[in-house]
């Protein structure tokens, strides 16, 4: 037997069109950045689990930041060029909701905590019931600020402001989350039934409730136990305590997945990350965007990883900082080793501590394991990169590559003058500056030959003693 309304169509109708002043910023409130993305994109995280065949977002405070904020999201914007409260957004929406058929769904993009499991638990919820209106509600402690609901045998009849309440209204505990799921057919008429006589003198969604429950429809309020998620959030405190409730959730998961993370409280990993089994993750790490870290991988304190994709049994030791690269299954890295964007680390390649990598591409087995830069470089299989050496790779127009084919041998001190290559099996002695092509198998010296000053010192030492200066020669230079 099918639910009511089960295979009904479903719109989503998302309120981000206010500014926010309690954020004390000039940016809007929905821009702000929970974990690297802007506070609005959680919310279609949670809309993707209901699927909702149309998104509609009412903008109004730097419209055209939030739509380029959410250029990767499928949604069809509405311009709400005077903000008169949420009734009035939705009445800006009307022409996109004229004719449409089935269920709209209208939450606030403050919401970054809500679930898709909570969503989806509420609409069938509203779907069972066959209510004409469902609200999402929760209990709080000190409701102080929020709209207040007002039952009437046990269902709600009424939705109180803050401002508009008596004094024994609030004292109500049960207060209204900003999330609606009402028929399109029946919501369109109530619109022109809103009003302004409130203490805001703004057109209150929340009137329909009276509507309705006054018509004698079924209003259904839906409490939600877990009051933190259906929280809107409105300033920078409540921001922080949403950071880290969205952090707290990702190590819970990854530990019951399977993770070991042996400071959690100290651990900070990116929601949209991913980590592979029974990997290792000390104190102090950062994990941030959608980073993928495989299986069997150790990742020691302080490193910061961003954007990283990284196979197996990888080993990422202290103070690491690696951004947009890829690394290989059994790669070492680190200490200290920063890899910057555009670097691939192939199976077994060993990156050691001070090393700087960029747009570098380093092949199966090599190693580069102390003090180097390899920037616009590709290394072959078996490539061994002595301390010390430098792709010089702008020539302060332009970036030239490097090429060290396989097995090539490069001693400690070295510069290497791009565009050049060292071809396969050659070696290039320490302390040499390579400016041309070196063939394969051969071996690359550019450094003068040494040279001896016999007494130099005893005669440096009589000059002193003497008090005067040392002859200024070229062959004692």
């Amino acid at each position: 037997m099918n639910r009511p309304g089960a295979n009904r169509p479903l719109t989503a109708l998302v309120l981000a069109a206010g500014l926010g002043k309690r954020m004390r910023s000039r940016t809007v409130k929905l821009l702000h950045p929970l974990w690297g993305r802007p506070m609005i994109g959680w919310v279609f995280d949670a809309l993707r689990e209901v699927a909702p065949e149309r998104v509609l977002v009412v903008l109004g405070h730097q419209a055209e930041q939030v739509q380029e904020a959410l250029h990767a999201e499928r949604f069809e914007a509405v311009i709400q060029q005077e903000q008169r409260g949420t009734g009035h957004a939705v009445m800006t929406a009307r022409p996109l909701l004229e004719g449409a058929a089935g269920e709209l769904l209208i939450l606030n993009g403050d919401l970054p905590l809500l679930t898709g499991p909570t969503l989806a638990a509420f609409l069938e919820r509203h779907r069972s019931a066959g209510a004409a209106l469902s609200l999402l509600t929760t209990h709080l402690d000190d409701p102080t600020g929020y709209g207040r609901v007002l039952r009437r045998d046990g269902a709600p009849h009424r939705i109180v402001e803050q401002r508009d309440a008596s004094p024994d209204e609030r004292q109500v505990t049960e207060i209204n989350c900003g999330v609606y799921l009402v028929d399109v057919a029946v919501l369109l008429p109530l619109l022109d039934r809103l009003g302004t006589d409130n203490a805001q003198h703004e057109y209150y969604l929340t009137d329909i409730v009276s509507a309705l429950a006054g018509a004698g429809q079924m209003v259904q309020g839906v409490v939600h136990a877990d009051s933190r998620e259906v929280l809107g959030v409105n300033d920078r405190r409540e921001l922080a305590e949403a950071a880290a409730i969205l952090g707290r959730r990702k190590r819970h998961a990854l530990m019951a997945a399977g993770v070991t993370l042996l400071d959690p409280d100290h651990t900070y990993i990116d929601p949209r990350a991913q980590v592979g089994q029974d990997t290792v993750i000390y104190p102090n790490v950062w994990v941030e965007g959608a980073s993928v870290i495989g299986e069997d991988c150790v990742i020691r304190p302080g490193a910061h990883l961003i954007e990283v994709r990284m196979g197996n049994g990888v080993t990422i030791k202290d103070g690491c900082v690696i951004q947009s690269s890829e690394i290989g299954n059994g790669a070492q890295v680190g200490p200290f080793a920063h890899l910057r964007p555009g670097t691939y680390l192939c199976e077994k390649v060993k990156v050691g501590n001070f090393v700087e990598t960029k747009k570098a591409f380093l092949g199966p087995g090599s190693k580069a394991s102390h003090l180097s830069y390899l920037g616009d470089a590709e290394l072959g299989k078996d490539v061994n990169v002595g301390a010390g050496t430098i792709t010089c790779n702008y020539d302060g127009v332009a970036k030239h590559r490097t090429v060290l084919e396989d097995g090539v041998f490069i001693g400690s001190d070295t510069q290497l003058v791009a565009p050049v290559k060292v071809g396969a099996g050659a070696y290039v002695g320490a302390g040499s500056t390579i400016t041309r092509d070196v063939p394969p198998g051969s071996l690359a010296l550019s450094r003068p030959p040494q040279r001896h000053i016999e007494g130099w010192a005893e005669r440096k030492q009589k000059r002193a003693q003497a008090g005067r200066p040392a002859p200024q020669k070229k062959d004692e230079g």
